[in-house]
């Protein structure tokens, strides 16, 4: 075979569009996720073209230089900065071509996308608003469509579905910001029915973002505060007894059911504390992540009998890291992440890369499946 042919009968590169930043307050995490994807993704099957949001929600053009220097620091997360482009979306169905205002009004064309990565956490990103906007100009995108995003951003209604299909969840109440500034006295009763230490989160935020443990009455009001920060509707659960786990859920191929990760993930916590935004990202004292985590066969087979099932039953797609509490009476879900931490340290990845699927192999499978996936309508 000459050099001519075998270049001829290679596969084309597809042209991927990285998409990370975003408004909400996992600004931060998408940027240090994106640029740990940028340095994974196979170059001999993917072009990149970076695109970030800044918090502003203007959609400029990266640099791969740009996102070099991105390193988790506590001090100072990284930010997409606004350098002056806007990068203009396929104007309908009839193109895959996208295209930048550079910061001079100059017009240039990027080239045809044959996906989106999009490697945003938190509201305005991994909640349906993205997807919906892709979904529109018919550009392929990894992970879940706009009911599977926004049904498990939402933990109420989330937990309200899959407890109808009969998987067990943490007992909970929730309140609006509006119930409770029409009666104040509701925060008093909005442990009613559940067992302490409880939990009190916005509805929609990831990352364990405004979220505060409270293990007396008195507490309540504060952390009700905290969470109102990110979101006007709140949740107070109930404390479960039980080992903090996480299985990793791949969709599968053409008819095939999801798959999950051949191990689990411990999550073991010391001290007193919970899995918060610093333990998670900033500072992992007093955290221990243990993979694989000791779990009987049993209890790997009710993990990922419930992590498949919660999977179909939210419509997810593409990926999701579903969490658990085990208990002595079984699996008690604790949530569905459709776009999990996915740092090359991050849990997800690591899932996978344990079950033997390395992090760049795991991109091309999520960038494959978003190609492949056959039209919501």
């Amino acid at each position: 075979m000459t050099a001519t042919s075998a270049r001829q009968d290679a596969p084309a590169k597809r042209t991927v569009v990285l998409l990370f930043g975003g408004r909400s307050s996992e600004h931060g995490i998408s940027c240090v996720t994106a640029a740990g994807v940028l340095r994974a993704i196979d170059r001999a099957k993917f072009d990149v073209i970076p695109v970030g949001i800044t918090k502003q929600g203007a959609t400029v053009l990266m640099r791969e230089a740009d996102l070099a220097g991105y390193r988790l620091d506590a001090d100072a997360l990284p930010e997409v900065a606004d350098n002056g482009t806007r990068v203009l979306w396929p104007a309908s169905t009839a193109t895959r071509e996208l295209s930048v205002i550079e910061e001079g009004g100059v017009l240039r064309g990027l080239g045809r996308a044959d996906a989106v990565l999009p490697m945003l956490h938190g509201p305005y990103g991994e909640d349906g608003t993205v997807q919906g906007m892709l979904d529109l100009i018919d550009l392929p995108y990894v992970g879940s469509g706009v009911l599977g995003s926004a049904l498990c951003m939402d933990k109420h209604a989330v937990k309200t579905v899959l407890a109808d299909a009969g998987i067990a969840v943490a007992p909970w109440n929730t309140v609006t910001r509006s119930q409770l500034d029409a009666d104040p006295s509701l925060a008093s009763r909005l442990d009613a029915g559940l067992q302490y230490p409880l939990f009190v989160k916005p509805a929609r935020a990831g990352s364990s973002v405004g979220v505060t443990k409270v293990t007396a009455a008195a507490e309540l009001p504060g952390a009700l505060d905290v969470a109102f920060a990110e979101d006007r509707t709140v949740l107070v659960e109930s404390g479960v007894i039980g080992r903090e786990v996480e299985i990793a859920v791949l969709e599968g191929r053409g008819d095939a059911r999801p798959r999950t990760s051949s191990v689990i993930g411990e999550i073991v916590i010391s001290g007193g504390g919970f899995y918060d935004f610093a333990s998670k990202y900033l500072d992992g004292s007093g955290v221990r992540l243990d993979l694989p985590a000791e779990v009987t066969a049993d209890e790997f087979a009710a993990l990922q009998r419930d992590a498949v099932l919660a999977f179909e039953i939210a419509q997810c797609a593409g990926l999701a890291r579903v969490d658990f509490f085990l208990t002595d009476d079984g699996p008690v879900l604790n949530e569905i992440n459709t776009l999990p931490g996915f740092t090359p340290i991050s849990m997800y990845p690591r899932l996978w890369e344990a079950s033997g699927m390395s992090y760049t192999d795991l991109i091309t499978e999520l960038v494959e499946l978003a190609v492949e996936r056959r039209p919501a309508y």
